[in-house]
């Protein structure tokens, strides 16, 4: 019995752990994802409504907005915006996507505390959203 519990805790011990960067992992794929969505609806919807839509990136909130949805990234992650200078605010990057279907360009990098690099870029000709690096440990 009291090997039974014994190995029962070094299984614990190893497994909990384990589960707890799997499920960060998740949550870290997860707002990537969410993220692609956002900016791939606001384009969607520019060409829809004929009315030019924004996705503000906040990297010190660690948001990415569009609309009333929110793409939330844990604290340990670092955001960065590249986009057009005459659309950004002090605290946030936009980026516009045009009713012709174009785009102002830019994407979205995200950074895990483990060197782990997505690049998110937007086509600032044909506003084209697309993964352009995801390491293989995201």
């Amino acid at each position: 019995m009291v090997a039974a519990i014994t190995i029962v805790g070094l299984v614990m011990a190893v497994a909990v752990p384990q589960s707890i960067k799997f499920y960060e992992s998740m949550q870290f794929r997860s707002s990537v994802r969410e993220t692609i969505t956002l900016l791939k609806s606001a384009r969607h919807a520019a060409i829809a409504q004929g009315v030019a839509q924004d996705v503000v990136v906040e990297p010190n909130a660690k948001t990415v907005r569009f609309g009333k949805r929110t793409a939330q990234f844990e604290r340990e992650v670092q955001l960065s915006v590249n986009s057009a200078a005459e659309l950004n605010t002090d605290a946030a990057g936009v980026i516009r996507f045009y009713p012709d279907g174009g785009a102002s360009g830019g994407g979205v990098d995200i950074r895990r505390e483990n060197g782990v690099v997505i690049s998110i870029a937007v086509d600032w000709l044909i506003g084209r959203v697309r993964l352009v690096s995801a390491d293989a440990a995201a």
